[in-house]
């Protein structure tokens, strides 16, 4: 018996036992105490168990949010395509056999004439073999404000585009007090309750007020509110 319980707490083995893990027992691991936390929560052990279901070659970036990692379905990824002319949603939807309206929900657009007044879109990713052996760069995205596993043609890339790479730590924490200050003046609540909603929600606005408005009627259900 106690031989299992040192086993449980020798760093060794356990990096061992969760390089093995996928995405969501990692993420029930880091729940058992502050170690196996410590453990689970490693850049190499979450980025390895991240590539793993889909045969990804690297994954570049630091998330903003740990969160970023407990999730890595097909609509945490994202091709980024520079805008040239000539392009509408439509023509984007065919090219890459996805849906018009899961461009427009991804990008944050209301109108088909929004793409005029950006350098790219993000095509949602509709076929996991093009994820195979493949790169993605970790951005929070200005438009989709949510940060996203990007891939780039040829796997580079493309600084030119303003809404590229922005995996750079500066750029990054710009974008997501913007997002967050965004959250407070929509929530009407404090700095730390809308970094709160942020960060359970894993990075998406979108998602952050909807957890935040069932919270408020469950509050008003018990009287709370």
């Amino acid at each position: 018996m106690n031989s299992h319980i040192m086993a449980l707490s020798c760093k060794d083995i356990l990096r061992i036992i969760f390089e093995k893990l996928p995405i969501p027992d990692l993420a029930r691991a880091s729940c058992v105490c502050r170690l196996w936390n410590s453990l689970a929560s490693e850049k190499e052990i979450v980025t390895k168990a991240f590539r793993a279901p889909w045969k990804l070659k690297d994954v570049v970036g630091s998330p903003l949010s740990g969160s970023f990692w407990r999730d890595n379905g097909l609509g945490k990824f994202a091709i980024s395509h520079r805008i040239v002319r000539g392009d509408s949603v439509t023509s984007l939807a065919v090219k890459y056999s996805v849906q018009v309206m899961d461009i427009k929900r991804l990008n944050n657009m209301i109108s088909d004439h929004g793409i005029y007044s950006r350098e790219r879109l993000l095509i949602p990713v509709s076929n996991p073999s093009v994820l195979i052996n493949r790169t993605c760069y970790v951005e929070l995205d200005i438009h989709a404000k949510r940060e996203v596993a990007v891939l780039y043609p040829d796997d580079i890339p493309d600084t030119s585009t303003s809404s590229g790479c922005l995996s750079n730590r500066i750029s990054s924490q710009e974008g997501k007090k913007r997002v967050i200050d965004s959250l407070k003046r929509s929530m009407q609540v404090d700095d730390e309750t809308a970094q709160y909603y942020w960060s359970v929600s894993n990075g998406d606005p979108r998602a952050a007020l909807s957890e935040f408005s069932e919270d408020l009627r469950w509050e008003r259900r018990v009287g709370i509110a």
